[in-house]
């Protein structure tokens, strides 16, 4: 089956601008957008887009993530993750749904198995 969920990256709630540079813990509901520097502890039951600039160093644990700059770190996503030409990871990734589109760099260890997306999801669920 198909999934036509599409991000609709019009729709944000949160933006952190090229050049802005940002450490700690975050949290945030509906769609978030990093395009500048982040390192530390993101949590949501929503959608992170990181745009083709945007760099992030962080334990991640959110619904699903949409990659197009540079991840290092662990995500955990409920839903899906999506690696986009553009996108590197690097770190270890447990979701579902694993999308990694041609020229995408991906050194990661993989695990899409429903059990740990449950456990993802339960975990952003009690923060």
């Amino acid at each position: 089956m198909k999934d036509n969920k599409k991000v609709d990256e019009n729709k944000l709630s949160g933006f952190l601008d090229e050049g802005a540079e940002l450490d700690g813990a975050m949290k945030f509901r509906g769609s978030f957008r990093i395009d500048g520097s982040f390192k530390g502890k993101i949590e949501a039951d929503a959608v992170l887009i990181i745009g083709p600039k945007g760099k992030v160093e962080a334990e991640l644990n959110v619904s699903h993530v949409v990659i197009n700059g540079a991840f290092t770190g662990n995500i955990k996503a409920a839903e899906k993750v999506e690696i986009n030409r553009e996108g590197r990871v690097c770190g270890t990734i447990i979701t579902p749904k694993l999308v990694v589109e041609e020229g995408a760099i991906l050194d990661a260890q993989c695990q899409t198995s429903g059990e740990e997306s449950r456990s993802a999801r339960g975990v952003a669920e009690q923060k």
